[in-house]
């Protein structure tokens, strides 16, 4: 089978091609994808300038989810059919037309949802999940901070807050995303600036602060940490501080940057009695039975279609990968592909 991908070393947006190839038939326990769209996450920006610490080595194809067709079966699979609509995951590879995946990584799609829908759940709904029920320890009732909040992880874990009654503020980088912040249920929402420490605690209105979905950093990563009440555990799952516009990194502003990061000395944890804790999806990619059961959590939750604010064919992967850049967007990013 004849494939395209987008295939780059890693270093430079300017360094994607689009490359031909064949694809062989699935092994045993894997299927192959006919991919109808691929969903964009802050990984992939870190993976292509080579600063995700997960990239692979050499020329590899970037992309973390997606949704498609199985167009072929290996020996021994039986969870899918060729022809059913699905919505995956996989370590990097889905910039491309066709892909083998394990079966295990793919689920399938629900009757009312659309590719580009399947294509905007999977990477961002877990991730949320995970770090606020399984690190965060959401109990009914909470007060949590969520950055971000018109992004994909954003809008899921205010969605999941609130499932659990949680009073929830959104920090948003510009004033542009208010109203669909407040379309989705935040109690409040902050315009992060200089001052994001005194509206904060304005916002909180003297409740405590009991979670933070922190992928900031810097100042406002230090501020609300400080903020945080005892026992309050800051989750933190990317640094949006470091991306910007362009084909490559600012390696001056990035190394000022690293230099000039918030320390956490851990000595002192103790006394503080906050718990800062980290993860990356790419972990619960190995343990396909965990993820399988997440989902079948958040399924009873109920939480809706995911929101695709933007969508790119598939030729025009550089402008969409410029406006992701831009932290303009609201909702998902997503490439279609036609045919």
């Amino acid at each position: 089978m004849k494939r395209k991908s987008y295939q780059l070393k890693a270093g430079s947006v300017k360094n994607i091609q689009l490359v031909e190839s064949e694809l062989p038939d699935p092994s045993a326990g894997e299927i192959t994808i006919q991919v109808k769209s691929i969903g964009f996450n802050f990984a992939d920006i870190f993976a292509i300038w080579g600063l995700y610490g997960a990239t692979p080595e050499g020329v590899f194809i970037p992309g973390l989810e997606y949704a498609g067709i199985v167009a072929k079966v290996g020996g021994g699979v039986t969870n899918v059919k060729v022809g059913d609509k699905i919505m995956g995951v996989t370590r990097f590879g889905a910039y491309t037309t066709h892909l083998n995946i394990d079966s295990r990584y793919v689920i399938p799609l629900p009757e009312d949802w659309r590719f580009e829908e399947g294509a905007a759940y999977l990477v961002q709904v877990l991730t949320a999940y995970y770090g606020l029920l399984y690190l965060g320890d959401l109990k009914k009732g909470s007060n949590v901070l969520v950055h971000s909040a018109a992004g994909g992880v954003g809008i899921w874990a205010n969605r999941i807050a609130k499932k659990y009654d949680a009073f929830t503020i959104g920090s948003i980088g510009n004033d542009s995303k208010i109203d669909f912040c407040k379309k989705e249920g935040y109690d409040r929402v902050i315009v992060r600036s200089d001052r994001f420490a005194n509206d904060l605690k304005k916002n909180l209105e003297e409740k405590e602060l009991n979670i933070i979905m922190e992928c900031i950093g810097g100042k406002i990563f230090q501020e609300g940490f400080e903020i945080l009440a005892t026992q309050g555990r800051a989750i933190v799952y990317g640094a949006a501080r470091y991306a910007s516009v362009g084909n490559r990194p600012n390696y001056f502003k990035l190394l000022y940057q690293f230099l000039t990061r918030p320390k956490i000395d851990p000595q002192k944890l103790p006394e503080m009695n906050k718990s800062l804790m980290g993860f990356n999806l790419i972990w619960l990619y190995e343990r396909a039975e965990l993820m399988h059961e997440l989902l079948g959590d958040l399924e009873k939750l109920d939480l809706g279609k995911p929101h695709v604010g933007h969508t790119f064919p598939f030729e025009k992967i550089k402008d969409a990968i410029h406006l992701f850049q831009s932290g303009k967007t609201i909702g998902k990013v997503v490439l279609t592909i036609s045919g």
